[in-house]
């Protein structure tokens, strides 16, 4: 089919093929830190700096092994500030809410060379029917962020959109609010939103972690350039390039493919990596690789967008590509496994099809699609694609069609 569609976020598996054959399976990213002053019977009398190059996958887990390296350095308190350096990338004016006017949402969340945890918190609801309130912690906990708590229970089952629970912030995200009527039927009930500024949010999660294992910390942060002319003091090296992309591509995360395309342009272009330099690299690994992917519109390599262009043959032409590649297992591998996880785990009726199939799928209002390779009953392997663009498709029967076609190829 040579007719251009919206991909969805099929159109990440360009992003990380490309990224496999430019970085290699092997490529990390580092964090570096620089201690700026002496360190004194365990007291830094200076300040920390955080340089980031982009680690799409420095959750709060790893921000917490982060932190151990730099208290194994023999420092439990910090007079100074944390400085902040982000300037591997460059991000341009970005509107959380310009896609679908959902500011909050862990999906819309920009690019930054310094991102931690997604810049996102998990909010926690557990009603309290003694007093009808609802008892409200994150994870993690974040101590510039304020959180307004007006929730209180209502009898019901646990059930309805958010619960309904709406979440309401300032201009600074640091401060939310929280109204609604929590079902008492809920025993405990989670959400995942974003939250401050990413700077403000690398902060509030450094000083979380940091006193929560025993630390002291009194300054406030910069926004700073680590000095050019020292080494940094540690580095701390991200999941190989491997493991990141089976997190895209299995969980579809947005940012994640973002940071890739961001890190593509400051790789091979130098820094700072834009989102436009990583279009231009992906544009020339097309020319270079001699493939025949015509009428695409790369637009985030994320596949959240309206833009967003590519042929189904254009897609057979990539999947084909990959699977001649020494990484092909990397790539395979990457995809969510028909009924078994990721984006696929509660996905096909027909228990036949389960774990047969590698697949990327994309979903936006009135666009779905898949991508993969899937294992026929013969034995024989094939790839797969369907890309369809229609009102309505993708409440429904666009799966249908999906599943109908996969079953078809499978007793082949």
């Amino acid at each position: 089919d040579a007719v251009p569609r919206n991909p969805g976020s099929t159109i990440k598996l360009l992003t990380t093929l490309v990224g496999l054959d430019l970085l290699g399976p092997a490529f990390t990213w580092t964090t570096d830190v620089y201690i700026n002053g002496d360190v004194n019977e365990g007291k830094l009398d200076g300040d920390i700096v955080l340089k980031g190059h982009g680690d799409p996958f420095l959750v709060t887990e790893r921000v917490w092994q982060l932190l151990r390296q730099i208290r194994q350095l023999g420092i439990r308190e910090v007079t100074g500030d944390l400085h902040i350096d982000d300037s591997y990338f460059f991000i341009e004016d970005y509107d959380p809410a310009a896609f679908d006017r959902q500011p909050l949402r862990a999906y819309n969340v920009a690019p930054n060379a310094l991102l931690m945890n997604f810049k996102v918190v998990r909010y926690w609801f557990e009603p309290e029917h003694d007093t009808g309130e609802v008892h409200v912690w994150l994870d993690p906990p974040m101590e510039n962020l304020t959180v307004d708590n007006r929730l209180s229970v209502a009898p019901g089952a646990c059930r309805g959109y958010q619960r309904g629970i709406s979440i309401t912030a300032n201009d600074a995200l640091d401060r939310m609010t929280l109204n609604g009527k929590f079902p008492g039927g809920c025993k405990l009930y989670a959400m995942d939103r974003t939250v401050l500024s990413h700077n403000e949010f690398v902060y509030g999660l450094f000083l979380s972690l940091w006193r929560e294992s025993g630390g002291e910390f009194f300054g406030g942060w910069q926004n700073v350039k680590a000095p050019a002319d020292k080494k940094p003091t540690l580095s701390f090296t991200s999941l190989p390039l491997s493991d990141v992309i089976t997190r895209i591509n299995k969980y579809s995360n947005n940012v994640m493919a973002r940071q890739l395309l961001y890190t593509l342009s400051a790789e091979v272009l130098g820094e700072p990596g834009t989102e436009s330099g990583g279009r231009e690299v992906i544009s020339k690994w097309i020319d270079d690789s001699g493939l025949d992917v015509d009428e695409l519109v790369l637009q985030n390599g994320a596949g959240l967008s309206r833009e967003a262009r590519m042929t189904a043959a254009g897609m057979g032409t990539l999947l084909e590509y990959a699977w001649r590649q020494p990484y092909m297992p990397e790539f395979v591998s990457s995809l969510a496994l028909a009924g078994r996880d990721g984006t696929l785990r509660r996905r096909f009726d027909d228990a036949s099809l389960h774990g047969m199939a590698h697949l990327k799928t994309g979903s936006l209002d009135d666009v779905v699609a898949i991508a993969g390779y899937l294992q026929a009953r013969s034995g024989r392997r094939f790839s797969v694609v369907t890309l369809q663009n229609h009102e309505d498709v993708h409440r429904g029967p666009g799966q249908e069609v999906q599943e109908a076609l996969l079953r078809w190829v499978y007793e082949h």
